[in-house]
């Protein structure tokens, strides 16, 4: 079974960085997506970037586009969201998720398992 945890969040300044990470296991495919999403209150959950395993294809919604990096950190066994540039608008829930596959479009792959998430929030 497919156990992802989230860590790394906490509170940070506006134009301050923060790098999240996904510890995944459980895999039995060699092939598959990593995705992160987040939920802000009162919002619903959306999509922010994704990346495939093995060949590390990346993808980031409008956003979070060149101000979020994700990454597979090999030497930790994990996968990153480098976030910088944070905004109070980035404050959410963030959730790591996998899927199969990534069919380009967040809301309507089939992601099948979560993480709980962790808390990130961007204030003076």
């Amino acid at each position: 079974q497919v156990q992802l945890v989230e860590s790394g969040g906490g509170l940070v300044r506006p134009g301050g960085s923060l790098t999240l990470s996904c510890t995944a296991s459980g895999f039995t495919l060699t092939s598959f997506v990593i995705a992160w999403f987040r939920q802000a209150p009162g919002k619903e959950r959306e999509g922010v970037a994704a990346i495939s395993a093995p060949h590390l294809e990346t993808w980031y919604t409008d956003p979070v586009k060149g101000r979020f990096t994700v990454s597979r950190n090999i030497p930790d066994n994990t996968w990153d969201l480098e976030m910088t540039n944070l905004k109070p608008d980035d404050t959410a829930v963030y959730y790591c998720t996998t899927a199969p596959y990534f069919n380009g479009y967040f809301q309507y792959t089939r992601w099948t398992d979560w993480g709980r998430g962790t808390q990130v929030t961007v204030s003076p």
